[in-house]
């Protein structure tokens, strides 16, 4: 197979062809990347320590990275929701918005908890965010003081656009306003997220366990929850009859 050399009158590629000075087309700033913040430093793999590493890794060091906040312009349409929020909570917006980051493509803000349902009503009603897909939580043991994340993701079903609500709190007070008057679909998300990782949504209905036996010991999906060893319990479990079952109403 032969291929023709290109030839004289080609025009060159389009990296090669210098900027016009009269055109007047201006593109979009590109966001820029949110700081690192480290939040702890990890040994090993699988959490080993000491002796018995068979991995390979007992030596591997790494540290533990949460994006940090990110400075303006965050892009086009995170611009758009950023200022519309701004001028729905008015002078609140400052206390309320812990930081904003933007990463992979996303747009997260981070809540103070005391605000959270304030911020949630704003989006919902001025920024049309009609749908929460629901709550997760997640268990950061190195960062103190926020040990225990709630992370929201609403949905704008008018304008096809997402963002992500994120709360912090300490595991010694690990109390979040329930979302629930909000965003009624959180009702059994918010129990999960409680049963898995201890959270508590001050307001719920009904805040009680939804996957492990009301009466069972910790939280499963939290780091410091161990991962085997566990004795087995409840070998005599026993099943109510309907009229003294839990009620959810």
């Amino acid at each position: 197979m032969t291929f023709d050399a290109p030839s004289g009158t080609e025009s060159p590629p389009k990296a090669a062809v210098e900027p016009d000075e009269n055109n007047s087309e201006t593109t979009e700033p590109e966001p820029t990347a949110p700081a690192e913040e480290v939040i702890g430093v990890r040994k090993g793999m699988f959490g080993v320590s000491g002796t018995g590493d068979t991995s390979g890794y007992g030596r591997l060091v790494r540290t533990i990275n949460m994006p940090g906040s990110t400075p303006p312009p965050y892009g086009p349409v995170f611009d758009e929701i950023i200022a519309n929020l701004r001028l729905a909570l008015a002078k609140t917006f400052e206390e309320s918005i812990e930081k904003i980051v933007v990463f992979r493509g996303e747009l997260t803000l981070h809540i103070r908890r005391e605000h959270l349902v304030r911020v949630a009503k704003a989006l919902r009603d001025g920024l049309r965010f009609e749908l929460c897909l629901g709550v997760s939580g997640a268990h950061y043991p190195e960062d103190t003081g926020r040990e225990l994340h709630a992370v929201y993701h609403l949905n704008s079903i008018t304008h096809n656009r997402r963002v992500r609500l994120e709360v912090s709190v300490p595991d010694s007070d690990p109390h979040i306003p329930s979302l629930y008057s909000v965003y009624p679909t959180n009702d059994w998300h918010e129990r999960e997220t409680y049963d898995f990782f201890g959270i508590l949504f001050d307001g719920h209905p009904s805040l009680t366990r939804i996957a492990m036996p009301d009466d069972w010991r910790g939280h499963p999906q939290r780091k410091d929850y161990p991962l085997g060893g566990i004795p087995v319990e409840y070998k005599g479990a026993r099943i109510p009859p309907p009229d003294e079952r839990r009620s959810y109403s």
